[in-house]
């Protein structure tokens, strides 16, 4: 068969299908269009998922006629004055989405400019390009696309149902929205929960205000301001807790230069400073923005320019990282305000409300003659089970010990009691704050070995008798192989034989603990992290796994200035706001909502 020139239209088909591949991605188009037009206000309808119709209203600085007839011409742009392709300053820049467009759909732009009489439309449909003629218009652009993929039946074929393309579109503009807090965005159509945000001022407080609108209420209270810059690049933004974390990575927002992107070598970045805090199987919430020259980043990668890639990839990583675990160090012990939100809930979930929000709730227990209330439940005629709750579970010693007289103003207060051996209940000035001393502890110690790492390594202590430890011939070789690196965290091994290593020295911190044990979950977690990653995590991993080895057990009652000298040393420790599991180390309840709980509010 002869080589011959495609048809002009058939060429734009195809170039539809690598740009427009769902509706999503035309409104992408639409809407970063807008925005360069220098909109501050971008409205956006969709009906069937944005088959149907797509309708994107802006108040830019719309197009005059001869701009307009040719904005629908393959590659015509505005965005590239000097033709320079290294320094792209613009979300759009190709000249591919109108004309992608029309030539799988019907079309219509209506556009004025300000300093213009009256405004001027322009029809495209399946490729065929109509005259422009004058319209009533307002000022800025008005573009509907209708019928999408009409030409293109196949297409149809591979789109998902309205629901989720719909879902597709707000997400999409969602993330195009918290990349520019300074213009109005509006969301109308079926199958989406229509919003309507309104610009918001420039800086810190205004793109807070923004991304408590699309991540949540309680996102601005739990979030840390990152800001940090090093060689030409700056990173700024904020993120979530550790403990305020999803279980997807939906609530990952990452944009360069304003552009919002899904780059593999960004969420890789989020994913490792997060990785000490955040349990494996749930991702943080953040919004980051990195900043630099456009000659030092390539955005022209990926058709759909979601992904980009940088000149100096380590360093953006190295920068990104840090950053963020700078501010999670700063942090501290803060965990976040919705765990005692959840705790609440947790008590209301027995109980069950009456009459109005200042009626006292009253436990809901099931009713008839075969249940019994056990001992130390809520039982009017049982006095016996209030003594059982208070003992031996309960301890109340810390009362004997008189405060400092500064304690109830700490942000985590002073003792009061422990609970079952594991629980430490505190009294701030606002409200009580419940400690898990096992998983507060665990991280403590966890950041103290850390610490030890990186000034001077980890303090070992000899072993008057060195322990033999039998274990799997296949755990043995694996810890032999790593000896090096576990004699850096202050455990030194060697080999005693098929399957046997001998312990010749440990951590001075976890001296005392189960040898045997620790050893054991140490070839475990050697096991588990494999010889992927970076050497650093790889030896958190197993620090992580050591420090769980002399932290104070759940089951052992402390006295009164233990309990204090924890709560202390959590106030002053990073990262003490969560385990080396990720899960809070304590939650705080505020005096006002445990009087709601108990309707005296």
């Amino acid at each position: 068969m002869s080589v011959r020139r495609l048809d002009p239209v058939l060429v734009d088909r195809i170039a539809a299908g690598e740009v427009i591949e769902r509706p999503a991605a035309a409104v992408k188009e639409l809407v970063e269009n807008a925005i360069d037009a220098g909109a501050r206000a971008i409205s956006v309808t969709i009906a069937a998922g944005g088959r149907e119709l797509i309708r994107v209203v802006d108040d830019g600085a719309g197009m005059t006629p001869e701009d307009l007839a040719l904005a629908v011409e393959r590659h015509a742009t505005s965005k590239l004055p000097d033709g320079d392709l290294f320094a792209i300053r613009s979300l759009g820049f190709r000249g591919e989405a109108l004309p992608s467009i029309g030539s799988v759909a019907r079309l219509s732009i209506a556009t004025r400019r300000h300093d213009a009489a009256q405004g001027s439309g322009l029809v495209v449909e399946a490729g065929e390009k109509g005259v422009v003629r004058p319209v009533a218009a307002a000022i800025g652009t008005r573009i509907e696309v209708s019928d999408l993929f009409i030409f293109t039946p196949a297409r149809l074929k591979f789109l998902k149902s309205d629901r989720a393309e719909a879902q597709a579109v707000s997400e999409m503009l969602r993330r195009l929205a918290i990349a520019h807090p300074e213009i109005r965005f509006a969301l109308e159509g079926e199958h989406v929960s229509p919003f309507d945000w309104p610009a918001e001022a420039l800086g810190e407080d205004g793109r807070l205000r923004r991304l408590g609108r699309a991540l949540g209420r309680d996102f601005p209270e739990n979030a840390l301001r990152l800001d940090a810059e090093r060689e030409g690049f700056r990173v700024t933004g904020f993120a979530g807790l550790p403990t305020f974390h999803r279980g997807t990575s939906a609530g990952v927002h990452l944009a360069v230069n304003g552009r919002p992107v899904r780059d593999k070598l960004l969420l890789s970045a989020v994913r490792g400073a997060y990785a000490d805090v955040v349990p494996s199987d749930r991702h943080p919430v953040l919004f980051l923005d990195i900043a630099c020259d456009p000659r030092l980043v390539d955005v022209n990668v990926h058709p759909a320019k979601s992904e980009v890639r940088f000149r100096d990839p380590g360093l953006v990583r190295g920068l990104v990282v840090s950053g963020l675990k700078g501010a999670l160090a700063e942090a501290g012990h803060r965990a976040t305000t919705t765990g005692g939100a959840r705790t609440l809930e947790a008590f209301r979930a027995v109980f069950t409300g009456a009459g109005n929000a200042n009626t006292p709730m009253r436990p809901n227990l099931p009713s008839g003659p075969a249940w019994t209330a056990p001992a130390g439940r809520y039982d009017a005629g049982n006095q016996q089970g209030f003594s059982d709750l208070a003992a031996p579970s309960a301890d109340a010693r810390a009362h004997l010990a008189e405060p400092a007289p500064d304690a109830l103003d700490r942000p985590l207060g002073a003792a009061r009691a422990q609970l079952h051996e594991t629980y430490i209940v505190a009294q701030t000035r606002e409200g009580v704050v419940i400690v898990d001393q096992h998983a507060a502890h665990e991280r403590l110690v966890y950041e103290r070995l850390k610490g030890e790492r990186a000034k001077n390594g980890i303090a070992r202590q000899p072993l008057l008798l060195p322990e033999v430890v039998e274990l799997d011939p296949v755990d043995a070789d694996r810890l032999n192989a790593a000896g090096e690196e576990l004699e850096t965290l202050g455990l030194r091994l060697e080999p005693f034989g098929p399957g046997a290593v001998l312990v010749r020295e440990a951590p001075q911190q976890l001296a005392g603990g189960n040898l045997q044990k620790l050893v054991r979950d140490v070839a475990d977690a050697l096991a588990e992290h494999g010889t992927a990653g970076s050497l650093e995590r790889r030896l958190d991993h197993v620090l992580a796994t050591m420090a769980c080895h002399n932290s104070v057990r759940a089951g052992r009652r402390l006295r009164p200035e233990e309990m204090d000298a924890l709560l202390r040393e959590m106030e002053v420790t990073p990262n003490s706001g969560q385990c080396n599991h990720g899960r809070p180390t304590y939650v705080e309840l505020k005096l006002a909502d445990i009087e709601r709980l108990f309707g005296r509010r």
